[in-house]
């Protein structure tokens, strides 16, 4: 990393990145990101286990994170140029802050190969109980004391929580935060990392993932999206909103296009979620063993490394109780059978099946997604001088990316066909 100073005479360090190019950090941020909770990141990597299908796919949650960083600040630095929303030059250089410091910490508290065992490992709650057990840790607390220094009055380790993590997630997570507020201001700092349609976070994982891949599908004008990007009143009661102009309607909708296209072809392609299914079966067994889950120390101190060396065990060993898990991460014809079931077969049939060819549940395990069918949400759009929902200048329509899968032995697969054809 190279060293220059800015008219402050604040000491930068610049890290060169291969989606956004040169980013800059503060001394506070470098010292954040030189902590032992960023470092990790370096050790999982962004798309689980999806470099044994695309062997580019070998990025981490570290560069993901930095990249997040860059995003969300071109999204405040554009959305609040000519905003009449605009706070004081105090207030406006800690939120800078604050949603730089969120966006670096928005992914702490991942697992392992990041999300592959997280539903089985850590439930609905998911990674982000642990990214808040993070931020309030011992291990960065000597960080946030800095930052406050500079903001007295200020609640700066809540707000970094707040815009890192999101209300509506927030509020699931333990019962202290089920009752938290955010203000109108607050909701907007919040959208420009976890937002849906105009996230930070979104936008570079789908950059990335699709540099790495080689997959051109989530290829879009990212920086068109963000010049259209705007703070307007929501549609629906009272409040502030992250929305667009008429004129970036087309640029959302290459996000979203380039969001199906990336979840068809790369995170529930079959042969990646087939590798992710016995990752998950074996960190499951890992995690039992082991019970990481018991402090946040021994929590952060499992990476990828730690999961590949277990593997390797596994692996060689054919009495290890994991032995059927490992073997299809080193001899493909071992894998399983990764089947997208149609909505038309329900449990029931799964169940039926099962016990008609007499497969055990070790051999088959299906997952159906809960309100799958959900409400697509709107955003705003600036159309002249009054503000309008989306739905009014877009016929878009957003497909479902959760899909119903079956993993099935190799040995049964000659069946599949017969369950299929329930209820056609």
């Amino acid at each position: 990393m190279g060293k220059e100073k800015n008219t402050n005479s604040n000491t930068y360090k610049k890290i060169y990145d291969p989606v956004h190019g040169f980013i800059r950090l503060s001394t506070l941020e470098r010292d954040l990101i030189d902590s032992y909770a960023f470092q990790r990141l370096h050790y999982i990597h962004q798309l689980g286990v999806a470099y044994l299908v695309y062997p580019g796919a070998s990025h981490t949650r570290f560069e993901h994170s930095l990249g997040v960083m860059e995003v969300a600040t071109e999204i405040f630095d554009r959305i609040l140029e000519h905003s009449p929303y605009r706070p004081d030059e105090d207030s406006l250089a800690y939120w800078r802050q604050v949603v730089r410091f969120a966006a670096l910490c928005h992914d702490l508290g991942h697992l392992p190969f990041s999300h592959v065992a997280e539903q089985r490992i850590l439930g609905a709650s998911g990674h982000e109980t642990w990214t808040v057990a993070l931020i309030e840790s011992c291990f960065l607390s000597p960080i946030w004391s800095r930052f406050i220094q500079d903001f007295p009055g200020s609640n700066g380790v809540e707000d970094i929580i707040k815009t890192s993590i999101g209300e509506n997630k927030l509020r699931g997570l333990d019962p202290r935060w089920k009752d938290v507020t955010f203000t109108p201001w607050e909701k907007v700092m919040s959208q420009i990392i976890t937002g849906d349609f105009f996230g930070a976070d979104r936008i570079d994982y789908l950059l990335r993932d699709a540099r790495c891949t080689g997959v051109s599908y989530g290829l879009f004008d990212y920086h068109q999206l963000i010049e259209m990007l705007r703070i307007l009143p929501c549609i629906e009661g009272e409040g502030l909103t992250l929305g667009v102009e008429e004129n970036g309607i087309e640029s959302c909708e290459a996000l979203l296009l380039a969001r199906h296209f990336m979840h068809k072809r790369v995170y529930q392609y079959p042969s990646v979620q087939a590798y992710s299914f016995h990752m998950s079966r074996f960190m499951e067994k890992i995690y039992e063993r082991e019970m990481p889950l018991l402090s946040l120390g021994k929590y952060i101190s499992y990476t990828d490394s730690e999961i590949l060396a277990e593997l390797k065990i596994a692996f060689l060993d054919p009495s290890h109780p994991s032995h059927e898990d490992a073997l299809p991460l080193f001899i493909r014809e071992n894998r399983y059978l990764a089947v997208e079931l149609p909505d038309r077969v329900q449990e029931i049939d799964i169940l039926d099946w099962k016990e008609q060819f007499h497969i055990g549940r070790e051999k088959a395990e299906s997952f159906f997604v809960k309100g799958k069918n959900k409400p697509v949400p709107s955003f705003p759009v600036l159309q002249g001088q009054k503000v309008i929902d989306a739905k009014f200048c877009s016929s878009f329509t957003i497909p479902s990316f959760s899909n119903n899968w079956l993993y099935v032995s190799p040995k049964h697969g000659d069946s599949i066909g017969q369950l299929l054809e329930k209820r056609h």
